[in-house]
């Protein structure tokens, strides 16, 4: 009995010790470099909330929310990427660059949009992201100093004018250097005021000149027709986001996404939608506009509004349709006999039933039906605002020539249901070499392209008056 339990205890000790290696192996293996836990990088934990913090500039040219919804060019890209990642964006909306560059310091937050440059100075701080726009800083003026002899045309000229510009901006730290370099310029810091509302105070003439991007200035100068390009302030820079310090597979990710994105063709799409008709500004035509919207528009806008919601299209839109076609002038003809608001043909009115053209009714409403009844030839592939901008080119040159740009863009390597893409084709079919081949021959191509961009161009005045007035 003695033995066995001798026998026991020996085996037990054994079990036991082995029991204690094991444990101490095991734990010792788990711990090691190549089996630890892996911390959750940002992007991970991105991934797992499915949640994107961002802080977004409330601005035109990034984000805000307009009469149909948010929109801005880096709203729209961070969203793409968001799709990318299969999350949802979270917004923290800043009102200028300083507060902006303020909450990216914010432990939560992941991307900072704010149109923000890649200075030297900001890269000793800041993580930035792929660059997505190049710009230039410009001096902008009030355009009644042109006829004064105070209007500046080089830096040494800004001597003796008021000019203010944002704290903490890239701009700022221009001004500064400046200054340094010996250049005699009067110049107030504000922490309060956007870029936007200094481009206001250019307008009207409460301060000569501030300093903006290329890229915001062609935004603006439609809403402040007032303001002027003086001179260029920089070499071309580079936009990009800021990204949260430790993003190391965040940025890689990233950086890998935005170089599809931009081969796929996709940014260049979004840089045609918000920039392209800018490049038509025309001060004379804009300031005329600004006048016919208090004077004509309140005549007619009723109709507009009424048949906006009979056909669902942004009135909006209606009313810069009719603008470019007849400045508002009920009794409005052309060469060719078009008449009335919306410029009608005989045989086009006679199919809508509009018995009278010059009956401001009874042209909208038939304009809008014609509209309507291009919007629904267009091919189900073309999606989003391309759809209304092919049909408005349609209205302008018929769907003809709009299914033969189609051909032909397909037959040049790109996307015949992008409206970039097809505005690049239509020119084309002015030449013989191109038209001999299509179906609907010859066509003014180059008009549908200018008729739609100046349509949006007085579209986007018309959201913003509205837009402005709402919140007054």
């Amino acid at each position: 009995m003695n033995n066995i339990s001798k026998n026991f205890k020996i085996l037990f000790s054994m079990l036991l010790a082995f029991s204690i290696f094991s444990f101490g192996w095991l734990s010792h293996s788990a711990y090691t470099p190549g089996n630890r836990i892996k911390k959750l990088s940002i992007l991970d934990k991105i991934k797992k909330s499915k949640i994107l913090n961002v802080v977004l500039l409330n601005a035109p040219s990034t984000y805000y929310i307009g009469s149909d919804g948010v929109r801005g060019f880096e709203y729209d890209l961070l969203n793409a990427y968001a799709e990318h990642l299969g999350v949802e964006l979270s917004i923290t909306k800043a009102n200028t660059i300083k507060d902006a560059i303020e909450l990216s310091k914010l432990e939560h937050i992941h991307i900072t949009s704010a149109s923000l440059t890649k200075t030297i100075q900001r890269q000793k701080t800041f993580n930035f992201g792929p660059s997505y726009f190049e710009v230039q800083e410009q001096v902008i003026c009030n355009r009644g100093m042109l006829g004064s002899g105070k209007f500046p045309r080089d830096i040494e000229d800004l001597a003796g004018l008021s000019i203010t510009v944002g704290e903490g901006t890239s701009y700022s730290e221009r001004i500064t250097a400046l200054q340094k370099d010996g250049y005699d310029i009067n110049a107030t810091l504000d922490s309060d005021l956007s870029t936007e509302e200094l481009l206001e105070q250019v307008a009207s003439h409460e301060i000569d000149c501030t300093v903006a991007d290329s890229n915001i200035y062609a935004l603006n100068q439609r809403y402040f027709p007032k303001i002027a390009l003086a001179f260029v302030i920089s070499e071309r820079e580079q936009l990009a986001w800021v990204l949260a310090k430790g993003s190391t597979e965040l940025e890689a990710d990233m950086y890998s996404w935005f170089n599809s994105y931009n081969q796929s063709g996709k940014l260049a799409r979004l840089k045609d939608h918000y920039y392209s008709y800018v490049l038509f500004f025309n001060y004379y035509n804009t300031k005329m506009f600004y006048k016919r919207v208090k004077s004509r528009l309140p005549k007619y806008k009723k109709y507009f509004v009424k048949y906006s919601k009979k056909y669902n299209i942004p009135w909006t839109l209606l009313a810069a349709q009719s603008y470019q076609e007849s400045h508002w002038n009920p009794r409005a003809k052309s060469f060719t006999g078009v008449r009335g608001l919306m410029m009608l043909t005989r045989r086009t009115a006679k199919i809508l039933g509009v018995k009278n053209r010059l009956n401001p009714d009874q042209s909208i409403k038939g304009g809008t039906r014609h509209l309507k009844f291009m919007i629904d030839k267009v091919p189900k592939e073309v999606v989003g605002d391309d759809r209304l901008k092919f049909a408005l080119a349609s209205y302008n040159i018929g769907f003809g020539h709009i299914k033969d740009a189609q051909r032909l863009t397909k037959k040049m390597g790109l996307n015949q249901n992008v409206w970039s893409d097809l505005k690049k084709a239509l020119p084309l079919l002015s030449q013989k070499s191109y038209y001999k081949t299509l179906k609907h021959g010859y066509a003014r191509g180059s008009e549908p392209v200018k008729y739609v961009d100046s349509i949006y161009d007085f579209r986007n005045i018309l959201q913003n008056i509205n837009d402005t007035t709402k919140k007054n």
